[in-house]
């Protein structure tokens, strides 16, 4: 049986339904990221696993037992909020400790516990500094830390990033990473940063409109989107009509096709390419974005603007507004 399962839970706000018949199931130790846009239901999802949000319909169960109607102090569950929710006439290690507190362990037992989950989220001499002293990403290992020093069973994570500057927000989803796997805690984490979703997952749920319209290794997700949502939602696909299809390709289709912008070629003299790459197809360049490591064009093909990313070598290879090539693909 696997450890978190899931079946035909149902939320309503009234006449309103969030999700409904909602089914997965999850391993002990996988990291899932419950992933789409705003609005589709995934952080009530994440609401309702805690207990937070009671639920019209359905079951959960936990490690083979049935959590669906317990009170979220007894789900075993640890949660970390956007918003940090910190109690600011608290110092980091009181923040931390309250959970303890509340299971009333003895004192010795406490401090040792914060100590030990202060050290794993690396906040070693912040111990005695109030909220309002720390840095965004500071508060929010805070809001982790005291989430993990009750050793739940659980971990949920609602979008705790967001509102963090990139840079901090790179090194903090590593450290979330490395902290699950090395405690292998089964986490759910919500996001709708693609990006963030791909590099931290076991398996993505990607949702929409109140379904999860499918799921799977990221890797999966990205090559073989199963619907035009996910191919519009997963990276920059180029979704092509079948008419369009038929005259860049040859192809018999009755519906879109989705082309990868990394998959697209520009032809270079001299180099030879394999049997597997189509004829070449001329094309106009109708803009370009530098990305950094990669050059985003977007290329007139006979009536068909295509998204074409290269890698940026040097700046010799850009090619300007208005330039003729020829794609491969």
């Amino acid at each position: 049986m696997s450890y978190v399962s899931v079946s035909q839970l149902t939320k309503r706000f009234g006449n309103n339904t969030v999700f409904e018949d909602i089914d997965f199931t999850i391993e002990k130790g996988e990291f899932i990221t419950l992933l789409g846009p705003s609005g589709c239901g995934k952080s009530t999802l994440l609401r309702s696993l805690a207990g937070l949000n009671p639920v019209e319909g359905g079951q959960v169960l936990v490690d083979g037992v049935d959590i669906t109607h317990a009170a979220p102090q007894q789900r075993g569950i640890g949660m970390v909020f956007q918003s940090y929710a910190l109690f600011p006439n608290m110092t980091v290690a009181e923040n931390i400790a309250f959970g303890l507190k509340m299971q009333k362990l003895v004192k010795a037992e406490i401090e040792r516990e914060v100590t030990k989950v202060i050290e794993l989220v690396e906040l070693t001499g912040k111990e005695k500094q109030y909220p309002h002293q720390l840095s965004g990403g500071q508060r929010q290992r805070v809001a982790l830390a005291r989430a993990l020093v009750v050793k739940p069973r659980i971990l949920l994570l609602d979008e705790p990033l967001s509102a963090l500057d990139a840079k901090i927000r790179k090194n903090l989803r590593q450290q979330i990473r490395t902290i699950q796997k090395e405690l292998n805690l089964t986490t759910i984490f919500v996001t709708h940063d693609q990006e963030e979703a791909m590099i931290m997952s076991d398996r993505i749920f990607l949702m929409n409109k109140g379904e999860i319209v499918q799921q799977g290794e990221p890797e999966a997700i990205y090559t073989h989107p199963v619907n035009e949502f996910v191919a519009g939602f997963m990276g920059h696909y180029n979704l092509v009509e079948a008419a369009q299809a038929k005259s860049l390709f040859d192809l018999e289709v009755n519906s879109k096709v989705a082309i990868r912008p990394e998959s697209i070629y520009v032809r270079e003299q001299g180099r030879q390419y394999g049997e597997h790459i189509s004829a070449p197809r001329t094309g106009i360049i109708k803009n370009h974005q530098l990305l950094g490591n990669v050059i985003r064009y977007q290329v007139d093909v006979d009536d068909c603007e295509l998204t074409v990313d290269l890698l940026n070598r040097s700046s010799e290879r850009l090619l300007s507004v208005g330039s003729q090539l020829e794609l491969l693909f």
